[in-house]
């Protein structure tokens, strides 16, 4: 599988390549959007809090939550997907997150995806990367290209990364 790195921001996502979705990770806590999913809200004016201020979907784990990109990105599908409540983020719900994001991309048929793997400042680096080696690979079955929207220290631990 290809796994490149892209910047985390608004340039970062407008340069995705080869991605046909987009997942984000959002907490029940998170008011408000923090890193990717604040930049996607934010391009889709408000469209994403307007869903959690509903109570449709709020973020608890095990939540997913599929909107159009209504062409502000270069993907045509945006997957959201709850985390629990992010303040108790650790390596276990980290991953059991990335394994239910995998498994609901490879249902919907994805063959690329960028996401932003959670857990900035509350789990170091490595971690991340092992969740994302270990749990989210493995469940996205049939993917063929993984774009992480990473800072430089992250990007660096990334496994077989290309681009």
């Amino acid at each position: 599988m290809n796994v490149a790195a892209y910047d985390v921001g608004l340039q970062g996502l407008d340069s995705l390549e080869g991605v046909d979705a987009l997942c984000l990770f959002v907490g029940e806590d998170d008011r408000p959007l923090p890193g990717s999913a604040g930049y996607v809200d934010w391009r889709l004016c408000g469209a994403l809090s307007r869903v959690l201020q509903s109570g449709f979907f709020v973020g608890a784990q095990g939540d997913s939550l599929l909107l159009p990109a209504d062409g502000r990105f270069p993907v045509p599908r945006i997957f959201v997907i709850g985390l629990g409540r992010r303040k108790g983020l650790d390596a276990s719900s980290l991953g059991e997150a990335l394994s239910n994001a995998g498994q609901v991309l490879a249902r919907a048929k994805v063959e690329g995806v960028a996401l932003e793997i959670p857990g900035t400042g509350a789990l170091d680096e490595a971690a991340r990367a092992a969740s994302l080696t270990d749990k989210f690979i493995p469940s996205f079955k049939g993917g063929k290209k993984v774009a992480v929207l990473a800072d430089k220290e992250l990007a660096r631990r990334l496994p077989g990364r290309k681009g």
